[in-house]
């Protein structure tokens, strides 16, 4: 690439303050899981019903400190189960995090929680954990009626000085920060400030015999341009679908491990918030999710608008990530479908050439076949009158990240086939 340095405003106010200068952080833990159809030995067959890709530190002028505080983390499952654990993260600390107590239930609204629901987490059966640095941390497995399609709250007390170094920046959920003290056993906790984004929590798993779905990808599939504590991203609206046509085979996890401002092939080490690439974060955010058996991989526009606009990243050189990661999928046994690359004339980084690159990949996803599906994304989105363009109704304003009409209409490409085809009810173990 011949750009180091993704440009200031390609993803609005948020990617200006990712440019400010922050250390450079080690490579991220990756902890490697099974898919699904490689738990038969387990009692217990986890799936994810929600997840968040961890990313991190911020600029240090930007870090959030919390002081002997409780955050109470607002997420939206996916599919149900009776059991419950969830995954705090301290990947990308460089000092231990300590959590004095933790809590999760059903969210009833704003800060408050249904009482009937509230239940302790622990850890290794203790109320507390220290998450050393560069770690993450798997709660116990506790009883809890968790419905599909249902708001839980998820509080962690942090003892002391904490710095919200590993988060999920552009959550578009509202969260919710105490004033000090211990609020995790609270009903209605009361509220210093909130948040936009998730410190620390990544996953939250269900004990379904269920396959995971992980939707790998950018500012587009971590919902840019959506309507905020709305759940109108892609993957949102693909869950709901799923179910509601699928019956049974649509009971599947789908989890976002979208990062606005992720790349395929590049890290940026001024813009750490967008993450580390897809390939070098893939056994972490796609492997490491309870159950995956698929994987929606829609990466790849950002490494066009942030090589060079008159010599852009040669096509070549993506084609050859997207094979890296069918092979990896695949070795898996993870079904991947790949996504062609959205329309974007009119986008602040819109050049003649960097669209040649654009259609030139999309081309070799249609021709070649080395996906095991494909959505197509462009198709979804294009304007019939402008095909570089996004249609009117499916642009958020921008000329790229889609609008709700416009996330919806991805979800409404994604082909089904693959999850019938595949078999994707699984049967249920004990536990």
């Amino acid at each position: 690439m011949k750009n180091v340095s993704p440009p200031a405003s390609a993803e609005g106010a948020t990617r200006r303050a990712l440019l400010k200068s922050a250390p450079l952080l080690a490579a991220s833990l990756a902890v490697p899981a099974l898919p699904a159809r490689a738990q038969s030995g387990s009692p217990v067959r986890w799936c994810a019903t929600w997840g968040a890709a961890p990313a991190g530190p911020p600029p240090s002028g930007s870090i959030q400190t919390y002081s002997g505080q409780t955050l109470r983390l607002i997420v939206r499952t996916s599919i149900g189960g009776n059991r419950v654990r969830v995954r705090v993260s301290n990947e990308m600390g460089s000092t231990p995090l300590r959590i004095g107590r933790a809590s999760i239930a059903l969210r009833s609204s704003g800060a408050a929680v249904n009482q009937a629901s509230l239940r302790e987490l622990r850890f290794g059966g203790a109320a507390w954990v220290t998450i050393p640095a560069r770690a993450p941390a798997i709660s116990d497995p506790l009883d809890l009626v968790v419905p599909a399609q249902a708001d839980l709250a998820i509080s962690l007390y942090l003892v002391g000085s904490a710095q919200g170094t590993t988060l999920h920046n552009a959550a578009l959920q509202s969260s919710y920060v105490s004033p000090g003290g211990d609020y995790t056993s609270t009903i209605s906790m009361p509220v210093s400030r909130t948040l936009s984004s998730w410190p620390f929590l990544t996953q939250v798993d269900v004990n379904a015999a269920a396959p995971c779905l992980v939707a790998l990808g950018d500012s587009i599939t971590d919902g840019q341009g959506s309507t905020m504590n709305a759940n109108r991203r892609w993957p949102d609206y693909l869950a709901r679908r799923l179910q509601a046509s699928l019956g049974a085979a649509g009971r599947i996890g789908v989890v976002n491990r979208g990062i606005s401002g992720n790349s395929m092939l590049t890290d940026y080490p001024t813009a750490l918030l967008a993450g580390y690439a897809a390939l070098e974060r893939f056994d972490r955010d796609v492997l490491a999710a309870s159950g995956v058996r698929f994987l929606v991989a829609f990466i790849g526009i950002n490494d066009i608008c942030y090589s060079s606009g008159s010599n852009p990243i040669p096509a070549a050189e993506l084609i050859a990530g997207y094979r890296q990661l069918i092979s990896r999928a695949q070795a898996r046994d993870i079904t991947i479908i790949g996504a062609t690359l959205p329309p974007f004339e009119g986008f602040v980084y819109y050049t003649a050439a960097r669209e040649g690159v654009r259609r030139a990949v999309n081309d070799w996803m249609r021709a070649s076949g080395e996906f095991d599906a494909l959505l197509d994304v462009e198709a979804a989105l294009r304007d019939p009158a402008r095909p570089a363009r996004v249609l009117p109704t499916y642009d958020s304003g921008d000329h790229l990240h889609p609008s709700d009409a416009g996330y919806q209409a991805i979800a409404n490409a994604v082909p089904l086939a693959p999850f019938i085809t595949s078999g994707s009810v699984v049967d249920e173990q004990p536990g």
